[in-house]
């Protein structure tokens, strides 16, 4: 089995869904009591929602190059950002640190490729929503990309992330808030919906949409284990 490093606390609720799901999958594979090989440097999300939120990208790239530089002497041979807004300097980092980073948005590309989507809708945070480090690997595949019209409506989506899914706060009027939001999505032609933040899936079900759901925090666990089988 090959080690990986996880870079958490970004936020630690989506981080124990990540060992959790990992191991999990591991176990699934090879049964018994065989369970993931890997390491976890977790930061203080405070931290490094300051740095976003101010544009300062290159302290937050600092910090989690230190992160990873950490996981790669303990002998990771691969880093798992366990958030999708990270991967906006994912490509950076691998640069930096000179093993595979597993990127989110690449392995999403791959499962929406498999259902045969042209076009889906993405929620997130308004990095990954309105930056274009995910949908140019979608668009990689010539998968085509929508994200909610009304500023509002983003504006709720990275407030509740942050506010609520990220301290691990579910509620009912956010649920429907967010079901609402991806129903528009699907009225303006979207075959699918990406859950791009590993929160969301706390408020979003498969079962509540009428269309495919793409759990990004899920794809990406189920390609860490890939890697680690590999």
């Amino acid at each position: 089995m090959r080690k990986i490093g996880l870079i958490g606390g970004i936020s630690w609720v989506s981080t124990s869904d990540y060992y959790k799901l990992i191991n999990e999958g591991i176990n699934e594979k090879l049964g018994g009591l065989n369970f993931s090989e890997c390491l976890i440097y977790s930061f203080n999300y405070a931290d490094i929602k300051r740095n976003n939120e101010n544009n300062d990208w290159d302290s937050t790239f600092n910090m989690l190059l230190k992160g990873c530089e950490f996981l790669k002497s303990g002998g990771a041979e691969a880093i798992v950002l366990c958030a999708n807004t990270m991967h906006f300097i994912a490509d950076r980092l691998e640069e930096a640190i000179d093993i595979p980073i597993i990127h989110i948005a690449t392995a999403t590309a791959i499962e929406i490729q498999k259902q045969e989507i042209k076009k889906v809708g993405l929620l997130g945070t308004k990095f990954t929503m309105e930056l274009d480090f995910f949908k140019n690997k979608l668009a990689t595949k010539e998968i085509e990309v929508l994200i909610p019209e009304k500023q509002e409506d983003k504006d709720f989506i990275h407030y509740t992330i942050f506010e609520e899914l990220g301290r691990g706060l579910v509620t009912d009027e956010t649920k429907k808030r967010y079901i609402e939001i991806s129903n528009e999505l699907i009225s303006k032609g979207a075959e699918g919906i990406i859950l791009g933040c590993t929160e969301i899936p706390l408020v979003i079900k498969p079962e509540d949409l009428s269309v495919p759901v793409f759990d990004t925090a899920l794809i990406h666990s189920k390609a860490a284990v890939d890697f680690q089988l590999s």
